[in-house]
């Protein structure tokens, strides 16, 4: 057991050391995001799929290699095989941006709280135990020190500047990205109201997100 666990803690730290490997952060400007967005496919059955992406910004790196497009076979446990016959558990891009995103409506939530609350939202917006985790791993780290965050789900403001084409087309599509803002005291917001998905049918998966400035002064 314990070498399990010594197996777990190396893999998951590898994990995140190939996502913030891959970061850009300090090509920034101070009117720039950075989107780090990933996508789990699950057809009924095995099944060959393309994944292109007109992503209104600049690539930063991608896991596996994009080239001209995604190509890979999906199982429905979400496993997706390259062309060479590589495993992998999901499609990761980041990029660089200067996109608008709406801060009008969200949540805000002490830093203490994050990881609570990302459950709870997350569930309801329709992710998985694994996809919620798998979420929460990379994004608590950034925002659990932070005396509070303001914190919004964005719809049309991200779709519209990072559009998927994929091929066969999804039954259904979930696209979660979080933007947030750290916070040094509470403000008054609108609470948003989140949407609840029904997966049917080959079902696409995405959660992502940005920091989209901070009000901090240290």
């Amino acid at each position: 057991m314990k070498k399990r666990l010594i197996a777990l803690a190396l893999l998951a730290g590898m994990a995140a050391m190939l996502l913030a490997g891959c970061g850009e952060e300090n090509n920034m400007t101070e009117d720039s995001y950075a989107a780090k967005p990933v996508i789990y496919l699950y057809p009924e059955r095995e099944t060959a799929v393309s994944v292109k992406l007109a992503y209104d910004g600049e690539l930063t790196c991608t896991y596996p290699a994009y080239g001209d497009g995604w190509q890979v076979t999906a199982q429905p446990d979400g496993t997706l095989l390259d062309t060479d016959g590589r495993e992998y558990s999901y499609l990761f891009w980041e990029g660089i941006d200067s996109n608008t995103y709406d801060m009008s409506r969200g949540f805000v939530v002490k830093g203490e709280d994050t990881a609570a609350f990302l459950q709870e939202k997350l569930e309801a917006l329709g992710l998985t135990p694994r996809e919620y985790n798998e979420f929460i791993v990379y994004w608590l780290p950034k925002m659990q020190g932070n005396p509070y965050n303001l914190i919004t789900f964005q719809t049309d403001a991200y779709t519209d500047h990072a559009r998927l084409d994929i091929t066969p087309q999804p039954d259904s599509i979930l696209r979660v990205f979080m933007a947030y803002q750290p916070l040094e005291q509470a403000v008054d917001i609108q609470p948003q109201e989140l949407p609840g998905f029904v997966r049917e049918g080959f079902t696409v998966v995405e959660w992502g997100g940005t920091e989209v400035g901070s009000t901090r002064t240290g």
